[in-house]
């Protein structure tokens, strides 16, 4: 007997997994971008104070956690394909476009990797 259930739950997990890498894309660019605001808001003080314009660590910190991002997007697929291997083939739904949920992850890290690519050089 046939149960699709095992597959799509396999596919929410799947994409939650995807919503928390790009999550942690996201906060990674925030956090490289945090210290080129402290430095564009300690130079519009009143009083002329020293500008701090070193912002390495944060921006060092971002691009780790959007390379951490990326990385879990890879393993969790890789972890799905090889659990969608182990179902019976009557477990897995004919689906007009199985690939779509994969193509979406593999889309994700691209822009990830060329957001920490664009982090590295500014």
């Amino acid at each position: 007997m046939a149960d699709p259930r095992v597959f799509f739950a396999a596919e929410r997990t799947f994409l939650a997994w995807i919503r928390s890498g790009l999550t942690m894309i996201a906060l990674g660019f925030v956090v490289a971008r945090f210290g080129l605001f402290l430095t564009v808001i300690s130079a519009s003080q009143m009083p002329a104070a020293p500008v701090h314009r070193s912002h390495w660590p944060s921006n060092a910190l971002g691009i780790a956690l959007v390379i951490l991002g990326v990385g879990s997007i890879l393993g969790a697929l890789h972890n799905h394909r090889v659990f969608v291997r182990t179902l019976p083939a009557e477990d897995v739904p004919n689906l007009p476009i199985l690939w779509l949920t994969s193509l979406l992850a593999l889309a994700v890290v691209a822009i990830g990797l060329l957001l920490a690519a664009y982090l590295v050089i500014t």
